[in-house]
């Protein structure tokens, strides 16, 4: 199967070095070479385009930011579909909205061209340890065709539905995610500010009823503001799609409000 990989950032890059290595005739795409270079280096073609990409892949996977980058890399003039047969597959990677993701399966879908919604939990170490997890949005077909790609990074793989449903849980769980993480993140520094040792403050809520992924992330690093740009999104993407539910979502307001006060995002630098 020759399969394509558009998006090389800090997931990106690890999920198609998996692929790379596991042996599958893949060919990446980024904007910047430096990544490009590595892929190389783990066996895998490179294009100088997506619409190259298109043109040679049968299942094509796409890991870039926001919806106007998922566009241009899809529908746009030298983006994916112009160059793509009939019979392929568009995966998307990108925590997006479930109107883009259901507008591009649409156009696709005028062309013979599946398009599934494969969203991504893990970060850069699970992508890095292949301990990754997958909310896949799409038909009995299309998931027998992407999950090889998918065990090459991780082995949770959930089926949520058809197209758009991965989207929607992970829209669902990244609002857990910000809130946990904020919450945790306001705990150690109260515990610090108290004069606390973070190391008792470790053991306590490692052993008590406040134990979870997010605080274990915390006491091993801060919010870096290289991926504050990421929350900051996704959170207003929990928003935006809460008010077109008709729900409020006070903990992601709350949240993002105080991810602001944390790390400015990256529209507020000085």
């Amino acid at each position: 199967m020759r399969v394509g990989f558009i998006g090389l950032g800090v997931q990106g890059k690890h999920l198609a070095i998996n692929e790379a290595r596991a042996g599958f005739d893949l060919m990446a795409y980024d904007v910047r070479p430096e990544p490009l270079a590595e892929l190389r280096g783990a066996g895998a073609k490179t294009a100088v385009s997506a619409h190259q990409v298109g043109e040679f892949a049968e299942v094509v996977q796409v890991c870039v930011l926001d919806d106007a980058q998922v566009e241009d890399v899809v529908a746009g003039q030298q983006g994916v579909l112009a160059a793509s047969a009939a019979g392929a597959l568009i995966v998307v990677h990108s925590t997006i909205r479930p109107a883009t993701i259901e507008k591009l399966a649409a156009q696709a879908a005028r062309q013979g061209v599946d398009l599934i919604d494969v969203p991504v939990s893990g970060s850069e170490r699970g992508a890095r340890e292949k301990t990754m997890s997958f909310m896949v949005g799409g038909d009995d077909a299309a998931f027998a065709k992407v999950e090889p790609l998918l065990q090459a990074s991780g082995q949770k793989i959930v089926r949520t539905g058809p197209v758009g449903s991965g989207i929607r849980a992970k829209i669902a769980h990244q609002l857990v995610v910000c809130v946990n993480m904020l919450s945790a993140y306001e705990g150690v520094i109260m515990a610090e500010k108290s004069g606390l040792d973070p190391n008792v403050l470790m053991k306590v809520v490692g052993d008590g009823a406040a134990q979870s992924r997010m605080a274990d992330s915390i006491f091993r690093h801060a919010i870096a503001a290289s991926s504050n740009r990421v929350f900051h999104k996704d959170l207003r993407l929990c928003l935006e799609y809460a008010k077109e539910l008709g729900i409020p979502a006070p903990g992601a307001a709350l949240a993002l409000e105080y991810l602001d006060r944390i790390v400015p995002p990256p529209e507020a630098k000085p």
